[in-house]
């Protein structure tokens, strides 16, 4: 995958519950630990009495259900209805729930929590991202109380208390933050070449990367060169393509980014979606993941403190494949023990063979690849879409995790890649050098 999720952003003209919302009880900060991948945040949630994981996504109004991975899940109140929103075709089926329960933690309940759920396997992303992930949750998460994002310990605070709140924020930029359709909106300066233009952009925490700017929504718009036509990701209504660049520098209230990638979806993948009045993106992820961050929706309040990842290097993904997960398989692992040790009779997925070994049955993950993008160091090399990965470099793909095959195409230009495939039950081996297709340009 492009590090573009596919569920990028859910538009809905619906009236909903004002009592959905989540409150904290008995005390006046809770901390939530989740999981970061691919500038990612994934939390934990509890619906109905399933354990389930959520992503975080400040770019959609409302708590999406898309998949459930063989889980039951016990669902209010029911009703069908239609979604839009980003990509080509105009809407899909899905349901609706209200009256669920829903608790994060020990303390930040939602007694009222409503649903929207699209159960297809064509929007599941648990694949893509290397976990199972069932559903998105956004607005009301955040409407009630101060949310603090810390990325580098990896946890997030929801205050309650106002003292707390003020001591945490005491040494942050303050940058002002508008909340328009359950959405938060703030004013950065994008520098394309050599001119700074103030432009309206939505705080998407579903969005991996760092930038998108809506070519069409631009006034004398002109693409950076180079550039490249690249598959961006999916929204609800289908693939998301455009191209992506980089911009000279981007600005976030008195913090300065060099050389950022940017992405910029097509007119056509926009085309059914209903935009707040003079945006012209979104800040994502890769940016984001650069700070601590606090957003305040009822004060109408970002603040920022940049962190220990403030002045990485902004990477792109050079091999030009997309990766996604085809599940989990049995293998066997040979382990070395002494005599001692072993017990006389084997249990559970453990088998002893002889005096010096045991093998141990465990579940290791199986990757392939789902896209390749036309002229990619990849393609050229002539990896195909659904080759199966064994090795890359020489480490067994099974020993990895989508987040770390992800950052070793990120790593550096110039590196050597080997890949051992299986393709038709045959072998193969393939040699590719990165190479970044789109450097910045004066």
């Amino acid at each position: 995958m492009k590090l573009k999720l596919f569920l990028l952003a859910l538009f809905f003209s619906i009236f909903t519950d004002a009592q959905n919302s989540f409150e904290l009880v008995n005390v006046k900060k809770a901390v939530i630990p989740f999981q970061l991948i691919n500038n990612l945040i994934f939390i934990p949630i509890n619906v109905n009495g399933a354990e389930l994981t959520f992503m975080l996504d400040t770019g959609v109004a409302e708590t999406i259900l898309f998949s459930l991975e063989n889980k039951e899940v016990k669902l209010q109140n029911i009703e069908k209805m239609k979604f839009s929103g980003l990509g080509g075709n105009l809407s899909i089926d899905g349901f609706k729930s209200d009256r669920n329960t829903a608790k994060i933690g020990d303390h930040i309940i939602n007694s009222s929590m409503l649903l929207f759920i699209v159960l297809s396997e064509e929007f599941n992303i648990s694949s893509h991202i290397g976990i199972p992930v069932n559903g998105i949750i956004g607005y009301h998460f955040f409407k009630n109380h101060p949310v603090s994002i810390d990325y580098t310990s990896k946890k997030i605070t929801v205050y309650q208390d106002a003292n707390a709140f003020k001591k945490k924020v005491r040494k942050f930029n303050e940058l002002p933050m508008s909340v328009e359709k359950d959405k938060p909106y703030i004013n950065a300066d994008v520098e394309m070449t050599n001119e700074k233009k103030s432009s309206k952009l939505l705080i998407d925490l579903g969005n991996s990367d760092a930038i998108w700017l809506f070519p069409a929504l631009i006034k004398d718009f002109v693409y950076n060169r180079p550039n490249i036509d690249d598959y961006l990701g999916r929204g609800f209504n289908g693939d998301i393509y455009g191209k992506r660049s980089r911009i000279h520098h981007f600005y976030l209230g008195d913090f300065k980014f060099e050389k950022p990638l940017t992405a910029m979806p097509d007119e056509y993948s926009i085309q059914h979606v209903t935009l707040v009045k003079d945006r012209k993106g979104s800040v994502g992820g890769e940016i984001m993941r650069r700070f601590s961050v606090v957003f305040d929706y009822t004060g109408g309040k970002l603040y920022l403190k940049k962190n220990k990842n403030f002045n990485d290097s902004f990477h792109f993904n050079m091999s030009g494949l997309d990766f996604k997960q085809d599940g989990l398989e049995w293998q066997e692992d040979r382990v070395k023990i002494e005599p001692k040790h072993l017990s006389p009779a084997s249990s559970g997925n453990e088998i002893s063979m002889g005096n010096n070994f045991q093998y141990k049955f465990t579940l290791k993950p199986i990757f392939s690849i789902a896209g390749i993008r036309k002229d990619s160091p990849a393609f050229i090399a002539g990896l195909k879409k659904d080759d199966r990965i064994i090795t890359i470099n020489g480490s067994q793909t099974s020993e990895m995790t989508m987040e770390k095959i992800i950052e070793l195409m990120k790593s550096d230009e110039g590196r050597n890649i080997t890949m051992v495939i299986q393709r038709k039950n045959k072998e193969m081996v393939f040699n590719f050098v990165l190479e970044d297709p789109i450097p910045y340009q004066e």
